[in-house]
């Protein structure tokens, strides 16, 4: 049976990670521990296999900056220390698509991060230190992620859900996106977990999701019709140049499906499997229409 700790309560994808180990009764052991405290730090930790460390600041004021690196960078090394130490045998760290520091594009193995925000440079340096700790007896993974939606997640798919009710009439976009849907990556967590893999990771769906398509789905499983239209696309162009938002929803920003953890990821010859929900299923879940 694999121990696993995860260290940051209440974290979405912490959660809901240990609610997917819950179905393979007698495979995994899970506890979990606040950081809020110091208290972590009289923790035990070698009892444990593998430690997940979700524990995080996404959005604090500008002038708690520093919150970013002590929380992000610093505490995860320091937990990821402790856990090497006591004789953990793997760490996996969330990390974000944010450390590419762009809105749009087609992110490849070939491109190097260039973070822009404090969230994203916290990470990254997290990243580069805790590589370092990784060697044969301490696997490290990295997990860089697409969005992530699913029931109760908050963040960027929980705005354009909003938005997307009000909008009967909706632009005919052609763009693309990497998303991951929460239960295929705890899937893949699970994989990783099972095979106590080290390196970096780009988890998403096995298909790229089109902001119009996904409109219509989220209306269509609130029982309402969409029609879409041509007329604004002009204007969206114009958008794309000039404006965030407009590239954060109407841009196109993928990954290669053949980088490590993509769903065309070859491994002696096969891919990895861990789509076990697909895209139109996911968005009917997450709106919990069943």
């Amino acid at each position: 049976m694999k121990q696993i700790l995860i260290t940051g309560a209440n974290s979405y994808i912490g959660t809901s990670l240990e609610s997917w180990l819950a179905k393979y009764p007698g495979k995994y052991s899970v506890d979990t521990i606040d950081m809020e405290s110091d208290s972590w730090r009289d923790k035990d930790f070698s009892s444990y296999d593998v430690v997940f460390h979700v524990a995080a600041v996404v959005h604090v004021k500008e002038k708690n900056i520093e919150k970013y690196f002590k929380v992000n960078r610093d505490l995860a090394i320091e937990v990821a220390q402790k856990a090497k130490q006591e004789g953990v045998k793997q760490f996996i760290f969330p990390s974000t698509m944010g450390v590419y520091g762009v809105e749009t594009g087609y992110i490849t193995k070939d491109i190097m991060p260039n973070p822009k925000t404090a969230y994203a440079k916290s990470k990254l340096e997290a990243e580069k230190k805790l590589l370092i700790l990784n060697d044969e007896k301490f696997k490290v993974a990295i997990l860089r992620p697409p969005i992530v939606y699913g029931r109760g997640c908050k963040g960027n798919y929980l705005r354009l859900v909003k938005l997307a009710l009000r909008m009967p009439v909706f632009p005919e976009i052609s763009n693309k996106r990497s998303m991951i849907y929460i239960d295929n990556l705890c899937e893949f967590i699970r994989l990783l977990i099972d095979n106590c893999s080290s390196g970096i990771f780009f988890p998403q769906n096995k298909e790229y999701v089109n902001i119009t398509e996904l409109v219509k789905l989220i209306r269509k499983f609130h029982g309402k019709g969409t029609n879409t239209t041509k007329i604004f696309n002009l204007g969206i162009k114009v958008g794309l140049i000039f404006f965030k938002t407009f590239r954060k929803v109407f841009g196109s920003f993928v990954y290669d499906k053949g980088m490590p953890g993509g769903p065309e990821y070859m491994i002696d010859g096969q891919s990895i499997n861990y789509e076990v929900v697909s895209f139109e299923k996911s968005i009917k879940y997450t709106e919990r229409i069943v």
